[in-house]
């Protein structure tokens, strides 16, 4: 498994941590297992190598943040976080990509999945 390992900022401010996996089949010798911005983003490359994402299963929870997320994050002791997994596979079932975000509880969160893909 290939793991890309990222904090995300919002005007300088970390807002979540997004843990992304891919099996070696897919990312082995491309950008998805170097270190550094993915050019055009994950889904496009992805795209390139002939995987496209026909099914998305998401699971949201709510837990304490851990020591860890809450440094990486700048919390408060006693601070809740939601992780939100994602699995996404091809059309055959294969699986393409799983990510775990983390990001501190009270966010709002709308997402739009269309015709487009994933």
């Amino acid at each position: 498994m290939i793991v890309r390992r990222r904090l995300i900022l919002l005007d300088d401010q970390p807002v979540e941590l997004a843990d992304s996996y891919y099996p070696v089949p897919i990312a082995a010798g491309t950008p998805l297992a170097e270190p550094g911005k993915v050019p055009g983003g994950a889904v496009t490359l992805l795209k390139e190598l002939g995987y496209t994402g026909a099914e998305v299963v998401e699971d949201v929870s709510a837990a304490l943040a851990t020591t860890e997320e809450r440094e990486h994050l700048g919390l408060p002791e006693g601070s809740a976080v939601l992780h939100l997994l994602r699995l996404t596979q091809t059309a055959d079932g294969t699986p393409m990509e799983a990510s775990l975000m983390t990001m501190p509880a009270g966010r709002h969160l709308t997402y739009r999945l269309g015709k487009q893909g994933v």
